[in-house]
Order: C-alpha cells, then structure tokens, then sequence
C-alpha cells in the first residue's frame, strides 16, 4: 500500500496489526465504553498507525480497535499514517496518549526497555527522545528488570501496584514473591512493606522468620517506623481521608521545624511577597477541606470534634 505520511483514510481492520499493543495494559471495561460511544456517535477521531513492511501497525488506538470489532456492521476505522522509526514508534505510543488518559507507570517501563534494550539506546538517549530525565529512565527498567517473573506478571494483570513494586525492586528476586504474599495475607500498605523491607535487608535468618511471621508487631518495635493507621471505627473512606490528613500534618511539621532550625532562616523579603499567595491558598483550602469534612455549623462556632 502506499501511504502518505499524514493522511487519513479508512482501513479495513483485519489491515491493522498490533504488534505495539505489548506495550499498552488491556481495560476490558473501557473498551465496552468505546464500543457504545463508537454505536452513538461513530469514529469521532482517526487512529495513529505507521507503515510496516507492506502493512499498517497501530501506535494509538487500540481500544478503538477492539471495540469496533465488537460493533456489528463495522468494517473499517479512520487511520492517520505517520513515517516513524522504531524508537519514535516506541516514543508516540506515549506522547500521542499525554492529552488523554496518561499513560500507567507499567507502560512506561515497557516502552523505556524496549527502547533501552530492543532498540540499543542508552539511557541518557532514551531519557532524551521521551523529554524525561535518566533517573525516570532508571526507575522504570528497574520496575521490570529488578522484579521476578512473577511479580512482574501481577503487575501486568493489574494484580499489584506500581508503589508497591517499587518498594519490591529493593529486594532480591528470590524474596520478593515471599513478601508479596505476606502483603496479600497481612493486608499491609505500601508504607508498611516499606517499613518490612527495611528490617529485611541485613537481618539474621532468625530475625527475618519473625518480621515474615508478625510484620506489625516487628514495626512497632523499631523506633522511627511508622505504621499504618487502621481505626475500627472509621469507614473505608474515614480511614483513607485520616492517613492523608496525617500525610500533609507531617509535612507540615516539617516545614516548621526546617524554618526554626538554625540556619535555615535566610528567607528574603522577596521570598515571603512570592511565597504570599500559595500560602493563602493552602489555607483556603485547609478551609475548604474542614467544611466539607465537619460542616460549616462547626467551623462557625469553633467547635472541635
């Protein structure tokens, strides 16, 4: 087929290959979205494709792709073709998708390997065709190379998150699947795994049987490690808005002790009319956040919970 760089025309869709799909996470549920919007309303913009061989391979629109096979009567889609080489392939699947969903941090990583070991890039080249900086690069190769094959499968199928396979990566392969599954069994949180990997790294093998056997109980134990707040008498969501309540407490505080510690008050007159309406703002919203949270009946009176 022979193909202008740029132009839109229709494709047959059995003409659409997807060998770039490796490197995008399947959502089932948006794709029945986009089948009913593509009943609706039709294909409102073109998927992107570039020329393989004799062939189109898609770069975006994958989910286009499959929900129109599920629309009866659709036999082709709005293509845009574009001339890239195969580390600018690799790039688009993650520029073209920045003005709508952003792309996960597991996509990332597929693509960053792809380009780094598939395509010979460096680092420092890969970081420069994605306009990020070679320590984003690192972070994401080390999410899929430093992780054993199995944890890595979880993180695939959506079994396990990019945080907490972040804190993973700071384990040996051979002990990262022991302690996901004392997360899974003990229901601990990111931070918490973060705390256990700590006591992990350099403990005896009998101290390790005990971290692995009673994780909370070695926390509370460790001077300086926090835990996780689960009150019982919270919700789900009371539980969710007091950890991040406590999060943005604690940097607060230490935003006050960094402005009372010697030497750190060189702040100029400059600095406070700059900082002046940020600071405004954050109390606005403080404001806003309590009054949702308590009503405004108790901010008015001055009442404390």
């Amino acid at each position: 087929m022979d193909w202008e760089h740029g132009v839109v025309r229709p494709v047959p869709l059995d003409r659409l290959g997807q060998r770039y799909r490796r490197y995008r996470l399947a959502d089932p549920l948006a794709e029945e979205a986009m089948a009913g919007s593509l009943r609706r309303w039709g294909q409102l913009s073109p998927v992107v494709a570039c020329v393989r061989g004799d062939g189109l391979e898609l770069l975006d629109g994958f989910k286009r792709l499959a929900a129109a096979r599920q629309v009866a009567g659709s036999t082709s889609l709005s293509v845009r073709v574009v001339e890239l080489d195969e580390p600018l392939a690799k790039a688009a699947i993650l520029g073209l998708n920045r003005g709508q969903r952003a792309a996960r941090e597991l996509e990332e990583a597929w693509v960053v390997q792809g380009l780094v070991r598939d395509d010979g890039l460096t680092q420092v080249e890969a970081a420069h065709l994605l306009g990020q900086h070679k320590s984003w690069v690192c972070r994401r190769l080390a999410l899929l190379e430093r992780l054993s094959e199995a944890v890595v499968e979880d993180l695939r199928l959506g079994l396990l998150g990019p945080a907490l396979a972040r804190q993973l990566v700071r384990l040996p392969a051979g002990n990262q699947e022991a302690v996901l599954a004392l997360t899974r069994r003990a229901s601990l949180t990111a931070q918490e795994v973060g705390g256990v990997i700590d006591l992990l790294r350099g403990a005896s093998p009998e101290q390790a049987a005990f971290v692995l056997a009673k994780p909370r109980e070695a926390l509370r134990q460790v001077n300086g490690v926090p835990t996780a707040l689960r009150d019982p008498r919270l919700s789900r969501a009371g539980n969710w808005l007091v950890k991040h309540l406590t999060q943005a407490a604690d940097v607060l505080t230490r935003l006050e002790q960094w402005l009372v510690s010697p030497g750190e008050r060189e702040l100029a007159d400059r600095d406070r009319r700059i900082v002046e309406p940020v600071l405004v703002q954050l109390g606005d919203q403080a404001s806003r956040v309590a009054e949702r949270v308590l009503g405004p009946a108790v901010l008015r009176e001055g009442r404390r919970p």
